[in-house]
């Protein structure tokens, strides 16, 4: 690919933007039920996910196109992803 991709491990960019879920207690118990160890795969006990997030950004610095969704189950679809891209390539 011609662009980069963030990685975010630790979340830590999703918390300076305010883009990071916490949580909350009862859901922490319903995913050990299902054997869902959030902190094993995060690598730390946080219990954070960041919020589903795609941004374009342009080679100027300026944000072109963004895809946020509050519900961290929800995430943007690469044909979306794609056919934005296209739009903004070729608009």
């Amino acid at each position: 690919m011609s662009f980069e991709i963030l990685s975010d491990p630790g979340n830590e960019v999703a918390q300076r933007y305010g883009l990071k879920f916490q949580f909350p207690e009862d859901l922490r118990e319903v995913y050990l039920q299902f054997n869902i160890d959030l902190p094993k795969y995060n690598g730390d006990d946080s219990w954070t996910l960041p919020l589903p997030t795609m941004l374009i950004i342009d080679q100027k610095g300026f944000i072109r196109h963004t895809a946020i969704n509050a519900d961290y189950t929800v995430r943007p679809e690469p044909e979306e992803t794609l056919a934005e891209l296209k739009r903004i390539i070729f608009a």
